[in-house]
């Protein structure tokens, strides 16, 4: 069974919702889950571009939308902390938390964090890759660091139990975040910088920086960021960042964080190098090729991210 740490359901869920269906996880997407063996995720509430005019009402919408599909689909419960995810797994369902891909809706007001804690997020990038009031994203061109709301956020973050990621943070930011981070963060779905050079992947330092805090990387299906070569982006290369991964970090900070986008509008499985979550098991095919012991594949499957969850979800 395996835990991802990155999903963007949550905007398939609002767009058929708005559009006037319901039950939307059940009829469109909860077979495919269990049939990928994915047991539980962290759902994000990411802005697309047509509403980043308003990213607070945006926001309100998905809300309204999330907490319609979950009083409707009895096989899905969303956790606010790790004793909660422990019971909806004993219970048999597929357990989610709120996460957040960025905060731009806060604007500088670092007290609005609160609203979202409130809703019941526990999960939290500042940006995703844009330049907002708290800092710059990886694919932004700034090399702006977090600005002083943004560093308020980040301990606000952690004093609060929510889960810090660092993923789509620029360098200068994720340095910043790194240094303030009292508790376990995560880069939830991004990959290796030495194997595939682009702005959203890590460099080792950084990967070892997760490290030393106690944090875990989760692994990123999407092709470009798998290799820069077309011909390159295969299933095979993708298991090499999870090697590299363990030669820099070792095998406890390695997870999955897969960022499919098959369902979204204007996407297709070719996206990902797995095509959708029925693939993960080839990937861990290829990892006991590689040599992986059961307990190894265990830790990058659920294990890695579910410690830091217990560790700092409160």
């Amino acid at each position: 069974m395996y835990f991802d740490a990155h999903s963007d359901l949550w905007s398939d869920v609002t767009r058929r919702r708005l559009l006037g269906e319901t039950d939307v996880l059940r009829r469109h997407h909860l077979p495919r889950l269990r049939q990928g063996g994915v047991e539980g995720s962290i759902f994000v509430i990411w802005i697309e571009a047509p509403y980043r005019t308003d990213y607070a009402a945006r926001t309100r919408q998905f809300m309204e939308c999330i907490r319609a599909e979950a009083a409707e689909c009895d096989e899905i419960r969303i956790v606010r902390s790790s004793e909660e995810m422990r019971r909806a797994r004993q219970d048999g369902k597929i357990y989610i938390f709120i996460g957040l891909e960025g905060l731009a809706a806060m604007g500088d007001d670092v007290g609005k964090l609160d609203w979202y804690y409130d809703f019941g997020a526990r999960h939290a990038m500042l940006t995703w890759n844009e330049v907002n009031a708290l800092g710059a994203g990886a694919m932004s061109g700034s090399r702006d660091g977090l600005t002083e709301a943004g560093k308020e956020t980040v301990k606000r973050l952690q004093a609060k139990g929510m889960l810090l990621d660092v993923s789509h943070l620029n360098e200068a930011g994720f340095w910043d975040a790194a240094k303030l981070a009292v508790r376990p963060f995560i880069a939830s779905h991004s990959n290796c910088k030495a194997l595939c050079d682009v702005p959203r992947n890590l460099t080792d330092e950084q990967l070892r920086a997760i490290r030393d805090a106690g944090g875990v990387v989760g692994l990123n299906a999407y092709r470009g960021f798998v290799d820069t070569d077309p011909e390159k982006q295969t299933v095979r290369r993708f298991a090499e960042h999870a090697a590299h991964m363990i030669d820099v970090m070792g095998i406890d900070h390695v997870g999955c964080g897969f960022d499919f986008v098959d369902f979204l509008q204007g996407e297709d499985q070719g996206t990902a190098v797995l095509g959708d979550c029925t693939g993960i098991s080839g990937l861990f095919s290829l990892f006991e090729e590689m040599g992986m012991s059961p307990q190894e594949r265990e830790k990058i499957a659920r294990g890695n991210f579910l410690r830091v969850i217990a560790e700092t979800v409160d």
